[in-house]
């Protein structure tokens, strides 16, 4: 179960409960008793590689329209 701390008590201990989130327990504190926030550990965004392969690969000109004939012949339809 999470333990919970007043606000009061957050600020005056912040330096401990900081370290104790970074051990991995996360606290819940409260105003006048009632839950208002988490302090759990921080988690950096996976970053995404954007255009690794840029010069690597070209894309055909036709692409959008690859392969239309032969699902046109799967429809039965003509082009």
């Amino acid at each position: 179960m999470l333990q919970q701390v007043n606000i009061h008590e957050a600020k005056t201990h912040l330096s401990r409960l900081v370290e104790d989130v970074s051990r991995g327990k996360p606290y819940v504190i409260a105003k006048a008793g009632k839950p208002v926030a988490m302090l759990v550990p921080y988690t950096p965004e996976k970053k995404t590689r954007v255009g690794f392969y840029k010069g690597e690969m070209t894309i055909p000109e036709d692409f959008d329209r690859f392969a239309e004939k032969e699902i046109a012949e799967l429809f039965g339809a003509e082009i």
